[in-house]
C-alpha cells in the first residue's frame, strides 16, 4: 500500500539494555516445518519489501503471502521475494484474508500511516506477531489503542525505528550517559527533505486501473483520486509530514538518551506553509517545535522542500552539554569539545546493518516469545505521540499545548478533535 517510498556496546551494559547481538548473514536454507516461521507482508512498497526480506535472512523464515491494493508494488514484492525462497508467495488485495490464514505467524505492516492502527488491531486479534513500520499510528488515540490491544493479546511487536538496533547509537547513548559531555541542557533534531512538499496542484481524475482507490482510502474520509495524493505523507488524513516520518526516528534519540517515558510538560509549535504556500499539501513545510522538560528542552525543526540544513546534514540531532556538543546522524556521531574540556571523537555508523539487526531482533523475540523488542509498541507510541503533539499545536494555529496521558485530554479543548480520526464506514476504530 505504500505508494512512493522512500558495535552494540561491547560490554555488559549492552546486555543490560535488553539487546543481544543477532547474527547477520544471507538467508539460510528453509528449516524443517516445525521450525519454520511464516510471515506475510501487508503493504508492498520499498520499505515493506526491505522489512520482509531482511526478516527472511534469518533461519527458517518464509514469506507465504503479500498484500497490496496497488498492482505495481504487489508484483515487485512477488518478484523480489520469490528470488529469496523456493516458492512464490500468494497474493491478496484484502489484508483480512491474509490474517485469516492459520499458517501465518507474523505480519509486516508497511502501509500508509492511516491504515496502521486498524490492521495492527486485527492482526493482534488474529494471533499474529507484528513488525510495524513507523510512525506506529496516525494519531495519539490510535497509538494508545495499539498499545492496549498488543498487551491484551500478548503479541510480540517491533516498530520499525531501526536506530534502536544501531551499534553506533548504542555507543553514543553509553557516551552520553557516561557524563563526559556534562549536563545536557538542549537536544535539537532536524530534517530537511524535498519529498515532503507536493508538486503543483493538478485536477482530480478517475483512479488508475492499478489501484483499488476506495480500499486504499479505507478508514479515511472519501476524496476523489488525485495524483498528488500519492505523496500521502503530505496530507494529515494519511500521514503527518516530516515530523512523523523522520521525527519519530530522531526524537527517539533524545528520549532514549534522557530515558524519557512520558509526554513532555508542554509543547510549543510555530510554523506553517511558509516556503511553498501554493502547494496542495496540508502538512507544514516549515515547523519548529519545543518540548519542555524539568531540566532540558528538546527541539524539532524542518524546512520541507529544501535540503540545506545544519552541519551539512539533511537530518540529524545534537546534544548540547556543558563540556561540548555531540552531533549525529546515521553515518556517524562526533563530539566537538568546549576548549580544554573533552576530546574530539568521531564514530562511524551503518544504517543497513542497523536495519538487519532490528529485523533479526524481531525474529529472535518471536521465536523466544519475548515482548521486550528493541523498539516496543510502547516506545513507538511514545515517539509518535511527541510528533503528533507538535503537529496538533501547529494545527491549532501554533502556541503551547499540554497533553495529559492519564486522562487523554489537552489543556486546549479544541485539540480534542485531533486526538483520533473518525473512521469512515464500514471501518470502525478499534475498541
Amino acid at each position: 500500500m505504500n505508494m512512493n517510498r522512500r558495535n552494540f556496546i561491547k560490554s555488559s551494559s549492552a546486555l543490560a539494555a535488553g539487546m543481544a547481538l543477532p547474527i547477520i548473514g544471507k538467508a539460510a536454507a528453509i528449516a524443517p516445518a516445525s521450525d519454520t516461521l511464516n510471515i506475510a507482508l501487508i503493504g508492498c512498497g520499498g520499505m515493506g519489501r526491505g522489512d520482509a526480506m531482511d526478516i527472511m535472512r534469518n533461519p527458517g523464515v518464509r514469506c507465504v503471502a503479500v498484500c497490496d491494493v496497488c498492482k505495481g508494488p504487489l508484483e515487485a514484492a512477488v518478484a523480489e521475494i520469490t528470488k529469496m525462497q523456493d516458492k512464490r508467495p500468494d497474493t491478496y488485495s484484502d489484508y483480512r484474508k491474509v490474517l485469516d490464514r492459520k499458517d501465518v505467524d507474523a505480519v509486516v505492516i508497511a502501509t500508509p500511516d492511516h491504515w496502521h492502527c486498524r490492521i495492527f488491531a486485527d492482526a493482534c486479534m488474529a494471533g499474529k506477531d507484528i513488525y510495524c513500520e513507523k510512525p506506529a499510528g496516525n494519531s495519539i488515540g490510535e497509538v494508545e489503542a495499539m498499545v492496549a490491544v498488543a498487551k491484551k493479546y500478548n503479541r510480540v511487536v517491533q516498530v520499525g525505528q531501526q536506530q534502536r538496533s544501531s551499534r553506533h547509537f548504542h555507543e553514543m547513548i553509553e557516551y552520553l550517559r557516561s557524563g563526559k559531555l556534562g549536563r545536557i541542557g538542549r537536544i535539537h533534531v532536524w530534517a530537511n527533505f524535498t519529498y515532503i512538499v507536493c508538486q503543483p496542484p493538478v485536477a482530480d481524475t478517475p483512479a488508475p486501473d492499478d489501484i483499488d482507490w476506495d480500499f486504499w482510502l479505507g478508514p479515511a474520509a472519501y476524496r476523489p483520486y488525485n495524483a498528488n495524493l500519492r505523496s500521502w505523507r503530505n496530507h494529515f488524513s494519511f500521514g503527518g509530514g516530516l515530523i512523523t516520518d523522520w521525527g519519530v526516528h530522531l526524537l527517539d534519540m533524545g528520549l532514549w538518551a534522557k530515558d524519557i517515558k512520558t509526554p513532555p510538560l508542554r509543547t510549543l509549535s510555530g510554523g506553517g506553509k511558509l516556503l511553498f504556500p501554493d502547494r496542495p499539501n496540508d502538512t507544514f513545510d516549515t515547523l519548529s517545535v519545543t518540548y519542555q522538560f524539568d531540566d532540558f528542552i528538546m527541539t524539532w525543526e524542518n524546512s520541507g522542500g529544501v535540503t540545506t540544513a545544519p552541519y551539512g546534514k539533511e537530518y540529524g540531532f545534537l546534544y548540547q552539554g556543558e563540556n561540548g556538543l555531540l552531533v549525529a546522524d546515521r553515518d556517524s556521531w562526533t563530539v566537538y569539545p568546549e576548549k580544554g574540556k573533552a576530546l574530539e571523537i568521531t564514530v562511524k555508523g551503518n544504517n543497513d546493518e542497523a536495519h538487519r539487526l532490528h529485523t533479526a531482533n524481531f525474529y529472535e523475540c518471536v521465536k523466544s516469545r519475548n515482548t521486550n523488542t528493541a523498539c516496543t509498541i510502547e516506545n513507538g507510541a511514545l515517539c509518535a505521540t511527541y510528533a503528533h503533539l507538535g503537529n496538533i499545536a501547529m494545527r491549532l494555529g501554533g502556541g503551547s499545548l499540554t497533553y495529559n496521558a492519564q486522562t487523554h485530554t489537552f489543556d486546549r479543548a479544541e485539540a480534542a478533535k485531533y486526538f483520533r480520526p473518525e473512521y469512515r464506514s464500514p471501518w470502525q476504530f478499534p475498541q
